[in-house]
C-alpha cells in the first residue's frame, strides 16, 4: 500500500525511558551478567534480551528465570537484582539528542503564551503550536526515582500528572506493553489537563518514541505514529524485520489482538531512527522557536511554575 502522507502535525509526544532516553539498557544488562556469572550461567544473549525491553517488570522476569534456570528462588534473584539496580542506575546518562530534543519541545510552549506578550503575531500562525509531553515506562515508581536521581531537571519537562509509570494503578495488571494501555494513558493525562481552549488531541496527533518491539507494537495499537530508535544490539538481532516491527506485527502480544490495531508494511506511520540527533521536526509538522526565546520574561515565570508544580507534586 502507498504510505500516508497527509498526517495532521503532531501535538503530542509520548516517550519510553529506558533506552530512549537514559542509557539505561547496557546497565540493565551489566546487572544480570553479574549475577548470571555468580552462578556459572553464560551472559544474556541479545536474543533473550529483546523478548524483555519494554514489558512490565513481573512478565520479563517471568521469560528471563524461564531462560536462566538459575539455582535460587526468584525472590532471591529480585533481591540481589535490585540491589545492584540500585547501585548502577544512578550513573545512567541521557543518550544521543535526548536533552536537545526534550529542551526543544519544552520550548514551544512559546506559541501559547498570551497575546499580550511578545509572542502575539507568531501566536495567530496555527501551523506553530505547543507540543505537549507525556512519559509513558514499564519502569516501578522506586526505579524511576533511582534512575533520574541526577536528571530532575531534564524530567521537569514531563508534569507529574503526565508521567505513567509501570506501576500506576491506573492500568490493570496484564495490560503492559505491547499492548496499547499506556500509551493511551499517557494521551488521556495530557486531555485531561489542556486548558478548555484547546479540543482534545486525538491518537494520530501523538508521536510515541520507543526503542523496544514490545513498545512499538504498543504505540501501533494505540492508533499513533511511531519513532523507533532501537539499540545497535537490537536492530541487530532483529535485522530484515524493519517492515514487520515497524508496522507492530511482530506478534509480541501473541494471539489475542484485534486485527484493526495492526499497521501494515510501509503504511508511513512508523519510522526507524539510529538516535535522537538532528531530530526532523518538519517532518511532524512540528515548528520549534529560536533559542533566545528562553530569554523573555514570560517564557522564565511559566518554566519557573512548572518546575515548582512538578517539585511540590
Amino acid at each position: 500500500m502507498a504510505p500516508r502522507t497527509d498526517f495532521p502535525p503532531v501535538r503530542a509526544c509520548l516517550f519510553d525511558m529506558d533506552g530512549l532516553l537514559l542509557d539505561t539498557e547496557d546497565i540493565y544488562t551489566e546487572c544480570i551478567n553479574i549475577l548470571l556469572a555468580k552462578y556459572g550461567r553464560p551472559n544474556l544473549p541479545w536474543s533473550i534480551k529483546a523478548q524483555l525491553q519494554g514489558r512490565p517488570g513481573p512478565e520479563a522476569n517471568a521469560i528471563f528465570h524461564q531462560w536462566a534456570n538459575l539455582p535460587i528462588e526468584q525472590s532471591d534473584y529480585l533481591t540481589q537484582y535490585s540491589a545492584l539496580q540500585a547501585e548502577h542506575f544512578p550513573h545512567a546518562k541521557p543518550l544521543p539528542g535526548v536533552e536537545q530534543l526534550l529542551a526543544d519541545l519544552g520550548r514551544t510552549r512559546w506559541w501559547d503564551l498570551p497575546a499580550s506578550s511578545s509572542t502575539a503575531a507568531d501566536s495567530r500562525d496555527p501551523a506553530r503550536h505547543r507540543v505537549h509531553v507525556a512519559l509513558a515506562t514499564s519502569s516501578n515508581s522506586a526505579n524511576f526515582a533511582v534512575k533520574t536521581t541526577n536528571w530532575a531537571e531534564l524530567f521537569s519537562v514531563f508534569p507529574s500528572h503526565r508521567r505513567v509509570l509501570g506501576d500506576d494503578k491506573r492500568i490493570t495488571p496484564g495490560r503492559g506493553k505491547p499492548l496499547p494501555d499506556i500509551y493511551l494513558l499517557a494521551l488521556d493525562t495530557i486531555n485531561q489537563s489542556l486548558p478548555p481552549s484547546e479540543p482534545p488531541i486525538r491518537p494520530e496527533e501523538c508521536l510515541v518514541f520507543e526503542d523496544s518491539v514490545p513498545g512499538v507494537e504498543a504505540g501501533r495499537r494505540a492508533g499513533m505514529r511511531v519513532a523507533w530508535v532501537p539499540h545497535p544490539m537490537l536492530k541487530q538481532e532483529y535485522v530484515g524485520r524493519d517492515a514487520d516491527i515497524l508496522a507492530g506485527r511482530m506478534g509480541a502480544a501473541g494471539v489475542d489482538v484485534d486485527t484493526h490495531q495492526l499497521g501494515d508494511h510501509d503504511d508511513g506511520w512508523a519510522d526507524y531512527m539510529p538516535d535522537l540527533t538532528n531530530f526532523p521536526y518538519e517532518k511532524y509538522g512540528i515548528v520549534v522557536p529560536p533559542a533566545e526565546v528562553e530569554n523573555d520574561p514570560a517564557m522564565k515565570d511559566e518554566s519557573v511554575a512548572e518546575v515548582v508544580a512538578v517539585a511540590q507534586a
